[in-house]
């Protein structure tokens, strides 16, 4: 019952940034976990990075850790994803998804399968 709308993704130099914002309607999210995944040509998506409903918690892969902030803004119904030192290897279409969960430790916020709705993407390029 909820659509999600990523935006912000684009074509960007390594070592540069990009903030990806994933805009939630037709009913607030701010009850439940979100999280957001990346999946690259002939590759599985791939967890990213998740919050708790609270913000208070947050989760990284390991290949991002340092470089990737997510962020939420209860009030717009918003999640954010901020990108920086960004390498090729970040190229991937990447994906918001709420969670079923309010409070999901890393188990539940990595696994896609415990997400129900999902946003239609938005491409990050990385040139070398």
């Amino acid at each position: 019952q909820v659509q999600l709308v990523e935006s912000g993704g684009g074509l960007v130099q390594a070592g540069g940034s990009l903030r990806l914002s994933c805009a939630a309607s037709g009913r607030t999210v701010s009850r439940y976990a979100m999280g957001w995944f990346r999946q690259a040509p002939g590759k599985e998506r791939e967890f990213v990075a998740g919050i708790i409903s609270s913000g208070r918690s947050t989760y990284y892969a390991d290949s991002v850790k340092g470089r990737f902030t997510i962020s939420r803004d209860t009030a717009k119904n918003t999640v954010f994803l901020q990108m920086t030192s960004l390498k090729p290897e970040d190229t991937a279409v990447y994906y918001c998804a709420v969670n079923r969960y309010s409070f999901s430790d890393y188990y539940h916020l990595s696994s896609p399968i415990d997400y129900d709705y999902w946003g239609q993407g938005t491409q990050v390029t990385v040139s070398s």
